[in-house]
C-alpha cells in the first residue's frame, strides 16, 4: 500500500471526525460554555458553511499552488482552528474557531482526491480514490464514537485535542512523504459553478441539500434525540453513533451494487422512502434499546446509501464535467448540513428533541419531490431532438 495514500486517508479520517463528532459533544458544549444546546449546535453550521462556501472558492484561488504544499497548509489550517476550538472559552470563540477548521477542510479535501489520483497509474486510480474516501467512512464509523467515548471519559476539548493529533500526523506524513505531483489544469470559479444552470443538475443538487439536511439535522442533535434511551451518558451515545456509522459504510458500499444492478432513481426512491419512513416513528422507537439500534441501523443504510446513486446521475448526467458535478454535490451536502444545523436549533426552541426526526422527514420528503421532478428532466432531456440545458454543460469561453 502506498503510504503516501494512508496519510490522505488520514488527512480525510480527521476531517469527517472533526464533522461528525460535534454531535456527542454537544451537550458538553452547551454546559461548559453556559449556552443552550440550539446555540452550541451552530458548531455545526459554521463548520459547514465555511466547507460549503469556501471548497469551490478556495479550489479556484489556489489551483496554482504546487499540490504537497498545499495539502501541508490546509491540514496546519485544520489544526489551528481545532486546538482554537479546545482553548475557546466563549461560544463566539468556538464558532470563530470551527470557520477556521472549515477552510482546512475545503482546501484538504478536493486537493487529496485529486493528489490521489494523480498518484495512481490509470488502472489503478479507483483504488487509489477508494483508498483515500475509505478515510471518511472510517470516520463515520470509528472516528467520531471514539471521539465521543474520549469526550466521556474526560471532557470535550480532549474530543477536540484527539482531533488536532490527527491532523497533526497526516501534516507531518505529507511532509516527510509527499513529492511535488502534476499540476492539475485550472478551472475558474465561473466555470465550477456553470453547470448549476441545468435544470437536471441544480434538482440533483437540490435533492442532496434536502435529503443531507434532514437526515444530519437529527445526527447533529443525537445527543437530544436519543436522550430518552442513553439517560445522557455520552459512552452509551458513543456506543449507538457507532451503530449509525457501521451502517452508514455498509449502506455506502451496498448502494454502489445496487446502482449497478438497479437503477440510480429506484435507489434513490426506495431510500429516501424508507428513510421518511422510519424517522416519523423515530420519536417512539427510540424510547427502547432495541427500537433505538434498529432505527439507528435503518437510518445509516439509507442515509449514506444515498450518495452513490446521487453521484451516478450527475455523472451520467454530464460524464464530460463530471468532477465538477461531483465537487458541487459535495458543496450541496456540506450546504444541507449547515442549514439543518441552523433549522435545527430553532426548532428546538419550541419542540421537545425526541420529535426532531419529524422536521428531518419533512426534509427527506422535499428531497424526494426534487429527485423526481431531476428524473423528468432528465428523460425530457433523452428524448431524440432534445436540447435541454445543452449549454450549460460547456465550458465557458
Amino acid at each position: 500500500m502506498d503510504r503516501r495514500l494512508l496519510m490522505l486517508a488520514l488527512g480525510m479520517f480527521a476531517m469527517g471526525t472533526d464533522n461528525f463528532v460535534v454531535a456527542g459533544i454537544l451537550p458538553s458544549v452547551a454546559r461548559s460554555l453556559d449556552t443552550s444546546v440550539s446555540l452550541a449546535g451552530q458548531m455545526v453550521t459554521v463548520y459547514a458553511l465555511s466547507y460549503a462556501v469556501l471548497a469551490p472558492v478556495m479550489a479556484a484561488v489556489t489551483g496554482g499552488w504546487p499540490r504537497k504544499r498545499l495539502l501541508v497548509s490546509a491540514l496546519g489550517i485544520f489544526v489551528l482552528g481545532n486546538v482554537l476550538t479546545a482553548l475557546a472559552t466563549d461560544l463566539n470563540m468556538v464558532l470563530l474557531s470551527r470557520a477556521v477548521a472549515g477552510l482546512g477542510a475545503a482546501i484538504f479535501s478536493p486537493t487529496a482526491l485529486g493528489v490521489a489520483a494523480a498518484l495512481a497509474t490509470p488502472e489503478r486510480r479507483g483504488r487509489a480514490l477508494a483508498t483515500v474516501t475509505a478515510g471518511l467512512a472510517g470516520a463515520t464509523a470509528l472516528g467520531a464514537p471514539l471521539g465521543t467515548f474520549i469526550g466521556g471519559l474526560g471532557s470535550w476539548r480532549t474530543t477536540l485535542w484527539f482531533v488536532a493529533l490527527l491532523g497533526l500526523a497526516a501534516m507531518a506524513g505529507l511532509a516527510l512523504l509527499l513529492r511535488e505531483v502534476p499540476m492539475p489544469p485550472r478551472i475558474s470559479l465561473r466555470e465550477r459553478i456553470a453547470p448549476v444552470r441545468d435544470m437536471r443538475v441544480a434538482l440533483t443538487l437540490l435533492t442532496s441539500l434536502f435529503a443531507f439536511g434532514g437526515f444530519l439535522m437529527v445526527y447533529t442533535y443525537a445527543g437530544l434525540v436519543l436522550r430518552p434511551v442513553t439517560g445522557g451518558d455520552e459512552r452509551t451515545l458513543a456506543g449507538l453513533l457507532l451503530v449509525w456509522g457501521v451502517a452508514s459504510t455498509v449502506g455506502n458500499v451496498l448502494s454502489g451494487r445496487l446502482v449497478d444492478r438497479f437503477d440510480s432513481r429506484r435507489v434513490l426512491n426506495i431510500g429516501l422512502g424508507v428513510g421518511i419512513a422510519n424517522f416519523c416513528l423515530l420519536p417512539w422507537t427510540v424510547g427502547h434499546p432495541m427500537g433505538a439500534a434498529a432505527a439507528l441501523v435503518v437510518w445509516g443504510l439509507c442515509g449514506w446509501g444515498l450518495l452513490v446513486p446521487q453521484q451516478h446521475r450527475l455523472v451520467k448526467t454530464a460524464p464530460q464535467v463530471a468532477p465538477l458535478l461531483l465537487a458541487l454535490n459535495n458543496t450541496a451536502t456540506y450546504g444541507g448540513l449547515a442549514c439543518s444545523g441552523v433549522l435545527g436549533g430553532l426548532v428546538l426552541l419550541t419542540v421537545e428533541g425526541r420529535y426532531l426526526p419529524l422536521v428531518g422527514a419533512a426534509l427527506i420528503a422535499l428531497a424526494w419531490a426534487c429527485a423526481e421532478r431531476a428524473h423528468a428532466f432528465i428523460r425530457r432531456s433523452s428524448m431524440p431532438g432534445s436540447a435541454v440545458a445543452e449549454v450549460a454543460m460547456q465550458r465557458p469561453a
